[in-house]
């Protein structure tokens, strides 16, 4: 069945890569820089932003994002392939290296990608290196998802965390993981899409973005992200939980719609999809970006971050940063 993990479709067109120094005279890339600093300052004080997708979108044009870019970005979920331990998610999954000294984005090699109860992370899977299909190029390549990664770099940089155990704080790079992610509901087939199966739970992150692609036959109550204080009981449902402990509330609703947090400053958790319509299955995309520094030996996850680029799918994207 065409909404079932697993359904690819083939690439339809070439990579783009964004350089961002190509706009520094352009009036909008000054625009956006200085919305990004005034959400940088909300960031800084409430360790959280929720950002509408119409204002993301002016912020990404400005960055260089192309127009077409915009259109081909809400068909990337097309691609996504079988989660190994979810039978109602696909997934794409790439690993990149941020770096502030050379200012630069680049592909890293694949990895096996490991959650633990010890970072908060209660699920069947827990502990589990999960391998996924690799990110492809049409997502690489798409100046949308690079100016996504761009503006989350200028968001967090410098914005002060505290320290998960056994990573690598004195590293000036940081190791960005990112997941493009459709969930899928059809309950005449038992498959109930839940975005957040775990519960309320963290990412074993220094700051987590999610980002809305779209959704079909999705009932608008489905997927409400909370935010819960630390307080929270790890692995208990959103409906479990203690209402004086819930910090935020947001709803990807909309293209882009942008939600960035400190992801050691707060549990999270988001509620189920459910059909609008029971007769048609419904999905919801997105893409889902932690960023972190490198892990050391000893982590809890069982091996370090392997710092090698990727061989045959590489990225170097050019940074700017004030």
């Amino acid at each position: 069945m065409p909404f079932l993990n697993g359904h690819h479709k083939d690439a339809h067109r070439g990579p783009h890569i964004l350089n961002v120094l190509e706009h520094r005279y352009d009036a909008r890339f000054y625009e956006s820089i200085a919305a990004i600093m005034a959400l940088r300052k909300i960031y800084l004080q409430h360790r959280f932003i929720f950002v509408r997708g119409e204002d993301m979108s002016a912020i990404l044009e400005g960055l260089g994002a192309k127009k077409a870019d915009f259109t081909s970005v809400q068909e990337i979920s097309d691609l996504t392939g079988p989660d190994p331990t979810l039978d109602y998610r696909s997934v794409t999954y790439g690993r990149y290296c941020i770096d502030p000294e050379t200012r630069s984005i680049r592909r890293l090699e694949t990895q096996p990608y490991t959650l633990t109860v010890q970072e908060d992370y209660k699920r069947h899977d827990s502990g589990v290196p999960r391998m996924f299909d690799e990110t492809p190029t049409d997502m690489q390549g798409n100046t949308v998802v690079q100016a996504l990664m761009l503006f989350k770099a200028l968001i967090f940089h410098g914005v002060p965390v505290s320290p998960r155990d056994r990573l690598d704080y004195a590293s000036p790079a940081w190791i960005c993981t990112m997941f493009n992610a459709r969930t899928h509901t059809s309950k005449k087939n038992g498959i109930f899409g839940e975005p957040a199966l775990e519960g309320v739970h963290s990412d074993g992150s220094d700051h987590t973005m999610t980002v809305f692609l779209g959704s079909t036959n999705m009932r608008p109550d489905s997927a409400v992200t909370f935010m819960h204080d630390n307080e929270e009981v790890t692995g208990i449902k959103t409906e479990e939980t203690n209402p004086t402990l819930i910090r935020g509330r947001v709803h990807h609703q909309h293209f882009l719609d942008t939600l960035m947090f400190v992801d050691h400053d707060f549990k999270h958790s988001v509620t189920s999809v459910h059909q609008l319509d029971p007769s048609h299955p419904a999905t919801r995309d997105m893409l889902v970006v932690f960023t972190r520094r490198p892990k050391m030996e000893g982590h809890v996850s069982g091996y370090q971050d392997t710092m090698e680029l990727h061989s045959t799918q590489p990225l170097h994207l050019p940074m700017w940063m004030p």
